[in-house]
């Protein structure tokens, strides 16, 4: 059903992204946000002229560039939402500040990091709270989970045969994620040590499941006493290393689309930044021109030209 535009303007733009494009419950709170604040800042919305909207660059000025970008992006689609319901007949989104650097890419793990990181995990295993870290461990790092898809992980969702869980991500899309033997193996000790009752793997002792502000925190927590930087360790950047390992260890970036369950291939791509001292090691391994044996006139070296047929 389409929204009814005599009712809240924001409330029916938010029912339509929920209702037509399957938005999650984080972008709409969020939307709905930066709408709400927008409003307070310049008034009516749907009679805003241009000159009202990019007087939001001084109330914006102080934001990140990702925070702006969002913030923009709202208004923007909400403005095209208007235009279709027949509420404006023009669009003044074009005068809305837009960022003008780069998004950053995400903080990175190295192996050293993750191995202290599970070394300690392990150690601390048997006791219900170690088991439940390790699990929650296994498959931020080992499956490259959300946090909200980790902390509200069903026990409906957990197979006991096959190696997969099936996952309800961004806009309600389901996904099958593969689980190692190692996660698998820590997901049954926590298992056998939660307590009895309730429909999360991971239940919080108010009710409910595990909050995502708690899982941040028992991560900072581990970190330090690994001997890591807290700041440098959340569910985001464990979920960048499962992505980036991969991707080092020769993984398809398609694939890496499909477990991370990116819409988008170019999303994939800000998440699976390689270093650049191994791309040049993989030219010079796999290309036959980037053999030192390879010279002027010479057929590659037959390794090579056997590596390049295989490829």
């Amino acid at each position: 059903m389409a929204p009814d535009p005599l009712r809240d303007p924001i409330e029916a733009f938010l029912a339509m992204l929920a209702a037509e494009r399957g938005a999650a419950a984080n972008t709409l709170a969020a939307y709905g946000r930066d709408l709400r604040a927008a409003r307070e800042e310049i008034g009516d919305l749907v009679t805003a002229d241009s000159e009202a909207l990019a007087s939001l660059a001084e109330a914006w000025r102080e934001l990140a560039p990702s925070s702006l970008a969002r913030k923009s992006s709202a208004l923007r689609q909400f403005f095209g939402f208007l235009a279709d319901e027949g509420l404006r007949s023009d669009d003044p989104s074009a005068a809305l500040p837009r960022p003008r650097t780069r998004r950053p890419l995400p903080r990175l793990l190295g192996h050293g990091e993750i191995g202290a990181l599970f070394a300690l995990a392990e150690t601390e295993a048997a006791a219900g709270e170690g088991a439940r870290m390790l699990a929650l461990l296994e498959l931020l790092y080992g499956s490259g989970l959300r946090a909200t898809e980790l902390v509200s992980l069903p026990l409906a969702s957990v197979p006991r045969d096959a190696p997969f869980l099936m996952i309800t991500g961004k806009g309600g899309q389901q996904r099958m994620v593969p689980v190692s033997a190692r996660a698998s193996a820590a997901l049954a000790g926590w298992l056998a040590l939660r307590p009895k009752g309730g429909r999360w793997v991971f239940p919080s002792p108010r009710g409910g499941h595990l909050t995502r502000v708690r899982l941040f925190q028992l991560l900072r927590d581990l970190a330090g006493r690994a001997g890591l930087d807290p700041e440098k360790v959340s569910p985001h950047v464990l979920r960048h290393a499962f992505a980036t390992h991969l991707l080092e260890g020769g993984a398809d970036l398609r694939v890496l689309q499909t477990l991370l369950g990116h819409a988008d291939i170019a999303t994939t791509q800000i998440y699976t930044h390689v270093d650049a001292a191994r791309l040049v090691a993989l030219v010079n391994s796999r290309h036959p021109l980037g053999s030192a044996r390879v010279g002027r006139g010479q057929n590659p070296a037959p390794e090579v030209d056997q590596a390049a047929r295989q490829s």
